[in-house]
């Protein structure tokens, strides 16, 4: 057995760079990972999205997206909130990291909003509004509540 084991430890040194890199892509889960962001104004008040694809009972949830190839997730909020409502943010803490899941990653960061004009994305957002977080409408994501409101959160 350990002889087999030197030859593979010598045939991956052999294969060092892009090879070694397609033989751990092809060995290895592949995941989406889900960005959110918990957009704050000055007041406080919480940024929500009522979403035109989630489920009619819960349309109400904060910006999110998935990361591309190579991105920083706090780059991935900045783009996510950009794209769905013409908002500049400025990512902050990292308040969740969940995982367990078959195919992605959940990954949320607080974010200040910082300037732009608000056009949504009509396309996948229905309307935008600030709201007191506690005061939030019927119909929000539970677990964007828990977001807002700080229960459960990762530690950053």
């Amino acid at each position: 057995m350990n002889s087999a084991k030197r030859i593979v430890a010598r045939v991956w040194r052999l294969i060092r760079g892009p090879l070694q890199w397609r033989v751990l892509w092809l060995a290895h889960s592949k995941f989406m990972v889900g960005v959110t962001g918990v957009v704050r104004d000055d007041a406080g008040r919480v940024l929500l999205l009522r979403h035109r694809m989630w489920p009619p009972e819960t349309p109400w949830g904060l910006p999110t997206g998935y990361a591309v190839a190579g991105e920083e997730f706090t780059a991935t909020v900045v783009r996510e909130v950009k794209e769905e409502t013409g908002l500049d943010v400025k990512p902050g803490a990292l308040v969740r990291l969940r995982s367990g899941f078959k195919l992605r990653v959940e990954v949320a960061y607080e974010a200040h909003h910082v300037g732009g004009t608000l056009h949504i994305d009509s396309f996948e957002i229905l309307e935008a509004q600030w709201f007191d977080p506690n005061a939030l409408p019927p119909g929000t994501q539970e677990t964007h509540r828990q977001l807002i409101s700080g229960t459960g959160n990762t530690p950053s």
